[in-house]
């Protein structure tokens, strides 16, 4: 069939059956809506995020052993839950953006220990510039330094989040540890940054006295 036949066909079927027309049209698009969030659903997973060794052979391990996945509470905040918006719009951007990973996977850029932990710095920069960017907002999608009970936090959390509120910082600022380890050439670079400004060591290890100072 010609495509000018076609369209005459289509055209004269809605002309002579419109209710026919909107309800094949309505049911076509529930359809395709339905199998794209589904899809996006999928993809938005922990089983979904360690299906590749890349991620369960190393920030996986790391991450199992955070106070995320295991606490008191026994509530967990999972892989997509701090890596992917809940916002439809940012979280369609941020799928785009993932799907250079694909390629990544296929030239095997982080296919080794070796090759992640090279790679990991850049990995980790990437991620803190973009939560800093967005005022940590996976991180606000559970905390809210306003309904904050202080009382209840140690001297060091306190004056912490106090300090936090003062100078308009954002999480991921102070708590770029809190799921997975850090990178060991950053480890060594900002405790020669620490030790330059004199900040107090408890400022991190939240067991040593609050006086503690490296410098001392």
């Amino acid at each position: 069939m010609s495509a000018s036949r076609l369209k005459k066909v289509i055209t004269d079927s809605c002309v002579k059956a419109p209710l026919l027309t909107a309800i094949c049209l309505m049911t076509g698009g529930i359809a395709f809506w339905g199998t794209f969030n589904w899809s996006m659903e999928l993809t938005n997973s922990e089983d979904f995020c360690i299906s590749c060794h890349e991620m369960r052979d190393n920030v996986y391990v790391e991450y199992k052993q955070s106070v995320h996945a295991i606490n008191g509470s026994g509530v967990r905040a999972t892989c997509p839950d701090c890596h992917v918006p809940k916002a439809w719009t940012s979280k369609v951007i941020r799928k785009i953006q993932a799907s250079a990973e694909l390629a990544h996977k296929m030239l095997g850029s982080i296919d080794t220990r070796e090759k992640f932990l090279n790679k990991r710095l850049t990995l980790a920069l990437r991620v803190w510039q973009t939560m800093e960017s967005n005022d940590s907002l996976e991180c606000r999608n559970c905390h809210q330094l306003t309904f904050m009970d202080t009382s209840q936090q140690n001297q060091n959390a306190k004056q912490a989040h106090k300090k936090s509120q003062q100078q308009q910082l954002t999480c991921i600022n102070c708590h770029k540890g809190i799921a997975h380890q850090l990178p060991e050439t950053f480890l060594d670079s900002e405790h020669e940054r620490f030790e330059r400004e004199k900040i107090a060591c408890s400022n991190c290890h939240v067991a040593l006295d609050h006086d503690s100072q490296p410098w001392q």
